[in-house]
């Protein structure tokens, strides 16, 4: 599988435990706020996974996950090779996907190698275009979204509050996550390609109360 960059040790991509972190390189969005735009490009550096695989062997007994993101990941076709492997280590596996590619996830689900996802849910459908740079298949996002409700595994919802999505936007997101056990609202970071000022912290809490009282469910990461 075609690795584009890899942290040792991550105590927060893996809830609840410390991780070693796999990104992949591309992605089918073009989301204008990615945190890493530097693996998308064609010409980006790729890491024998002999690396990874020799690393993870020798901290085995210290480290009990692996996550693996990127970019996206369901565009890799030897991802279930890839994680195959990783988990006859002994490690489990999170899996971080924009939703795009739902008989992917509805594979690996299926065959038993994720023991946790994550889902991105970029913007409420009339905003998805707009947010993620690109035309996107919206009946494979609510596929995506409605496999993963249905899995037998821990999952998460998450929407990074980009300064272009407002209130009424995060709201009438909440549609598509209905009945989701676990829903994240995420601070936007700049950074040098992303220079829009962030929401303050008051309004994305006052959102995520609201969020909350409409679905059950919504906590906030990054303030």
């Amino acid at each position: 599988m075609k690795i584009a960059g890899f942290s040792k040790t991550s105590f927060v991509d893996y809830p609840g435990k410390i991780a070693c972190v796999v990104f992949t390189p591309f992605c089918n969005m073009k989301c204008w706020y990615c945190q890493n735009k530097q693996l998308l490009g064609e010409n980006v550096d790729i890491i024998d996974e002999n690396i990874i695989f020799d690393y993870l062997r020798k901290r085995k007994d210290m480290i009990p996950a692996v996550v693996i993101t990127g970019g996206e990941p369901s565009l890799q076709t030897d991802l279930p090779e890839f994680i195959k492997a990783v988990k006859e280590l002994g490690f489990l596996v999170k899996l971080d996907t924009n939703g795009t590619n739902p008989g992917v996830i509805a594979a690996l689900l299926q065959s038993g190698l994720l023991d946790y996802i994550a889902m991105d849910v970029k913007a409420p459908l009339n905003k998805y275009f707009e947010t993620a740079g690109t035309p996107v298949d919206i009946n494979a996002i609510s596929a995506s979204i409605d496999i993963i409700i249905n899995s037998s595994i821990p999952y998460e919802f998450r929407t990074t509050f980009a300064p272009t999505l407002d209130m009424n936007d995060i709201l009438n997101l909440g549609e598509m996550v209905a009945g989701a056990k676990a829903y994240y609202l995420q601070q936007y970071r700049l950074n040098e390609k992303a220079d829009m000022p962030a929401h303050v912290r008051f309004y994305i809490e006052e959102t995520a109360k609201k969020m909350k009282s409409k679905i059950g469910v919504c906590e906030v990461r990054g303030l």
